[in-house]
C-alpha cells in the first residue's frame, strides 16, 4: 500500500502542476508578474526545499525540452501562416538571421570583455541567448495579441531565429579551435543545416498538407494526433539528413497554417494548448535545476551579476540599437518598432541551448548555464511584465482573443469549394458597405458574426471592420472575393 500512496502523491503533484500550466494564460492577466516567471523562480525554490527534485539528469532535460520545442516551434509556424509570411517574408528572414548573428556577436563581446568569461564560453553564451521566444509573449499578454505588422514580424523572427540560434551553437559546439579554419567550416556546416533544414521544411510541409486533405481517419480526434505524430517524424528526417530539424518544423507550420484542411481549427487548437504546456515544462526543468541558496546557488556566485549585467545590455543597449541598425529600412510606425525592438523576450531556446553546452562538457558550463537562468528570469519579469503597458503607451493595438466555447458547425463529408470564412479588415471594401452594395457580384453572405453575436443578414446588412463572415462565392472567383474582405495592403 505504501508504494500506491506514493504514487498517489506524484499523481498529485503532476495534476496540480498541469492545472497550474493550463491557467498560466489567465495567470498573466490576474498577476503583475507574468506566469512564465512564476513557473521558473517557483520550480527554483522548490529545488531549493527538496533537494531531490533538481537530480534530474541533464541529457533527460535536453532530450524533454527538445520535444516541447519542436512543438512550439511547429505551432508558432502555424500562427504565423503563409499569407503572413509571404506579406513579411524579407523583413523576418532579414531580422531572423542577421538579427541573431550581431545580437550573438554583441553578447559574446559584453560577456569576454566586460564580466572576463573565456572567449569560447563567452561566443556560447551569446549564441544562446540571442534567440527570442513567441510563446512567452502570447502567455504575457494571455488573451491579447499584438495587432498589426509588429505582431506578425514579432512571431516570424521568434520562429525564425529560434533554429538560426540552434545551429549556430550545434556548430560552435562541433568547432575544436577558434582558428580561421574552424570557422570556415563552422560556417559551411552552418549554411548546409539551414538549407537542408528548409529543403526537408518544405517538402514535409507539403506532404504533410496533402496527408490532412486526402488520406481520411475514422475518428474527429485522431486527425490532431495524426498531425502530431508527423512533426516529430519531420524534425528527426531534417536531423538525419545533417540539417536543422527546428527550421524544418517551423517551415512545416508556416506551410500549413491558415490553409484549408478537415479539422483544421481543431488541430490549431490542440497544438497551440500543447505548445503552451511544453514552454512551461521548460521553464520548470530549467528551474529545477538551478539553486538558488547556498554556497554554491546563484545568488552567492558570480552567475547572478553576469546574469544581470548581460541582461540589462540585451534590453536597453545590444536590441535596441544593434537590432534597431538591422531593422532601420523596415517601413513601420514609430510605436510598432519601439515595441519590436523591447519585446526581445527570452524562452525555452536559451534553456535547450544551456543543456547543450552543459552536456558538451565545456569549461565554465554551469556557471553560463546559471547565467541564462538570470537573463531568461530578467527578461520575463522585466520586459514581460512592462509589455502591456508599453503597448498601450505607444498605441499598439492589442486584439482581445476571446474562447469561444459554443460553436455552430455544418460538416462535410468533402471539402465545401465555395465555401469560405473572412474577417472583415478595417479599411477593406467591405468596411461599412451593405451586403447589397458589396463589389462582387459572385458572392453570398449567409453568416455574419459581430462581437461574438449573430447578426440577420439581410440586403441592408451593414458590415463592419471585425466582422467575421461566411461566404458562399464561386471557387473561380476566389481571390477577388477575398479582396473584398482584406485591407488594400493585403489585397496587393
Amino acid at each position: 500500500m505504501t508504494d500506491i500512496v506514493d504514487f498517489a502523491l506524484v499523481l498529485l503533484l503532476v495534476a496540480v502542476v498541469g492545472v497550474a500550466a493550463v491557467m498560466s494564460n489567465r495567470l498573466g492577466e490576474w498577476l503583475p508578474i507574468p506566469a512564465p516567471a512564476l513557473f521558473l523562480v517557483g520550480a527554483a525554490i522548490f529545488s531549493d526545499v527538496f533537494p531531490a527534485l533538481g537530480h534530474v539528469p541533464i541529457v533527460v532535460i535536453e532530450r524533454v525540452v527538445t520535444v516541447a520545442l519542436v512543438v512550439i516551434l511547429f505551432e508558432g509556424g502555424m500562427q504565423i501562416g503563409w499569407r503572413d509570411f509571404r506579406a513579411n517574408a524579407a523583413a523576418i528572414t532579414w531580422i531572423g538571421i542577421a538579427g541573431t548573428l550581431v545580437t550573438a556577436l554583441a553578447v559574446a563581446a559584453a560577456a569576454h570583455l566586460l564580466c572576463g568569461l573565456d572567449l569560447r564560453i563567452s561566443l556560447l553564451l551569446g549564441t544562446a541567448l540571442s534567440p527570442t521566444d513567441p510563446a512567452v509573449v502570447f502567455s504575457v499578454l494571455g488573451r491579447r495579441r499584438i495587432g498589426g505588422r509588429s505582431g506578425a514580424i514579432l512571431r516570424g523572427e521568434s520562429g525564425t531565429n529560434d533554429p538560426v540560434g540552434i545551429a549556430l551553437l550545434v556548430v560552435l559546439l562541433g568547432a575544436g579551435q577558434l582558428d580561421f579554419g574552424a570557422f570556415s567550416s563552422a560556417a559551411v556546416t552552418f549554411v548546409t543545416q539551414i538549407a537542408v533544414g528548409t529543403v526537408v521544411g518544405v517538402a514535409g510541409g507539403l506532404g504533410l498538407l496533402w496527408f490532412m486533405r486526402r488520406i481520411t481517419l475514422p475518428a474527429a480526434g485522431l486527425y490532431s494526433v495524426r498531425v502530431l505524430m508527423c512533426v516529430p517524424a519531420i524534425y528527426a528526417l531534417a536531423t538525419l539528413a545533417h540539417g536543422s530539424g527546428f527550421l524544418a518544423v517551423l517551415i512545416a507550420g508556416i506551410i500549413i497554417g491558415g490553409q484549408r484542411a478537415p479539422y483544421r481549427n481543431e488541430i490549431e487548437r490542440f497544438h497551440s494548448a500543447l505548445a503552451n504546456l511544453g514552454e512551461i515544462v521548460a521553464f520548470v526543468m530549467l528551474g529545477l535545476t538551478i539553486q538558488l541558496t547556498g554556497p554554491d546557488g546563484v545568488m552567492a556566485g558570480h552567475a547572478l551579476w553576469i546574469g544581470l549585467v548581460l541582461a540589462i545590455l540585451l534590453a536597453f543597449v545590444i536590441r535596441p540599437i544593434l537590432v534597431g541598425l538591422v531593422t532601420c529600412r523596415m517601413r513601420m510606425r514609430w510605436g510598432d518598432r519601439v515595441l519590436l525592438l523591447w519585446t526581445g523576450l527570452k524562452g525555452a531556446v536559451p534553456i535547450l541551448l544551456g543543456t547543450f553546452i552543459i552536456a558538451a562538457d565545456v569549461p565554465d558550463a554551469q556557471r553560463a548555464y546559471e547565467v541564462i537562468f538570470v537573463v531568461v528570469a530578467f527578461s520575463v519579469i522585466v520586459q514581460g511584465g512592462t509589455l502591456p503597458w508599453l503597448a498601450a503607451r505607444l498605441g499598439v493595438p492589442l486584439e482581445t482573443v476571446n474562447p469561444r466555447p459554443w460553436t455552430m458547425n455544418a460538416r462535410f463529408e468533402v471539402e465545401p469549394e465555395g465555401l469560405h470564412r473572412f474577417t472583415v479588415a478595417p479599411g477593406s471594401a467591405a468596411d461599412g458597405t451593405t451586403v447589397a452594395a458589396l463589389p462582387s457580384p459572385d458572392l453570398w453572405v449567409s453568416v455574419v458574426i459581430r462581437e461574438g453575436r449573430l447578426v440577420t443578414v439581410s440586403s441592408t446588412t451593414r458590415l463592419r471592420g471585425g466582422d467575421e463572415v461566411l461566404v458562399l462565392a464561386d471557387p473561380t472567383a476566389a481571390r477577388s472575393v477575398a479582396a473584398v474582405f482584406h485591407s488594400r495592403a493585403e489585397s496587393r
